[in-house]
Formats: structure tokens, sequence, C-alpha cells
């Protein structure tokens, strides 16, 4: 499963996700792909204002913040 953390410079709820995930399933964050939405418009535009935003790629589902340890453990079985 591949999984991108969209998110943005000094984004302090985005650490919060990052150490979550890595409490959850720390293989997972081990492959974990991190994009900041200020790379693209269009990224800034989908999800700027709702940061950090999960997204699987495998079946194109999102989980955005505020989550917690069993809503993300939901979310990547």
């Amino acid at each position: 499963m591949d999984l991108i953390l969209y998110t943005g410079q000094g984004c302090c709820l985005c650490e919060q996700a990052e150490a979550l995930l890595e409490e959850v399933d720390p293989g997972a964050a081990s492959v974990l792909k991190k994009v900041d939405v200020r790379s693209s418009p269009d990224l800034y535009h989908l999800y700027g204002a709702r940061i950090p935003v999960l997204y699987r790629e495998d079946n194109h589902s999102e989980l955005p913040w505020p989550f917690d340890f069993f809503q993300l453990g939901e979310f990547l079985r």
C-alpha cells in the first residue's frame, strides 16, 4: 500500500499525524511519501485548508485530520 501525507511546511498537525501513523503501523510510516501542498496550485486548492490529509493510492481514499488511533487503523486495513 502506498501512502501520501499531504502536508505543509511547519505544520504541527502534520507532525502529529505522522507520529500517530508511526505508532499505528511503523511499516506504513517507513514508506510514507510526504507532499507539500504548496508544490502545486491544484494540490493547494484541494488540500490547503484541510492538511494533514492521508491518501491511499491503492483505493484512492482519503483520511483528513483530525483522526485518531482507531480511525487510522481502520483506514489502513
